[in-house]
């Protein structure tokens, strides 16, 4: 299955806060992340829901496939720069305020139809069928023999040796 790689890069909302909406659409049918993203009340869920769309758009102009045979196979979110700003603390001190962004990556993977899985399963079943015919002969090995104790510890060597470390 062919699968195609779209970027996202510096979305003003902290990685964490992407990665929980992100998490939701993953291994899902192009249709089915929309409506997701649809109802879902976090700000991160409209730049995703935009991205999805153009990835489609996309992968509809640029490699000829229907949206309809589409779904996301791996989206992940990368953290990207930072901005950093200064805010007055107690003391003439400055506190550091990080605003952080993110870098999404969107991988779709075509469905293949059902002729093209009927194909797949019948090359499959002739190469298993060759492969089984030149595999060699298991060599036989004896089972090892388990040796048990003869003799108990018992009382104060008992304790000593049970222990991990003497000290």
């Amino acid at each position: 299955m062919a699968q195609y790689k779209f970027y996202l890069n510096n979305l003003r909302i902290a990685p964490r806060k992407v990665r929980l909406i992100a998490n939701l659409i993953k291994k899902l049918r192009v249709s089915e992340a929309e409506a997701q993203l649809k109802f879902q009340s976090k700000r991160a869920a409209q730049p995703i829901l935009k991205f999805l769309k153009s990835s489609v758009a996309s992968a509809a102009n640029n490699f000829n496939l229907p949206p309809e045979n589409l779904r996301i196979f791996n989206i992940f979110v990368d953290q990207g720069p930072m901005l950093k700003r200064f805010r007055p603390r107690a003391f003439g001190r400055a506190g550091e305020i990080q605003k952080k962004t993110s870098h999404i990556t969107m991988i779709l993977e075509e469905k293949a139809s059902t002729a093209d899985k009927i194909k797949r399963k019948s090359v499959e079943k002739t190469t298993v069928k060759k492969i089984e015919e030149k595999k060699p002969a298991a060599p036989k090995y004896e089972t090892p023999k388990i040796i048990k104790p003869t003799q108990r510890l018992k009382g104060f060597t008992k304790k000593i040796f049970r222990r991990k470390a003497i000290g």
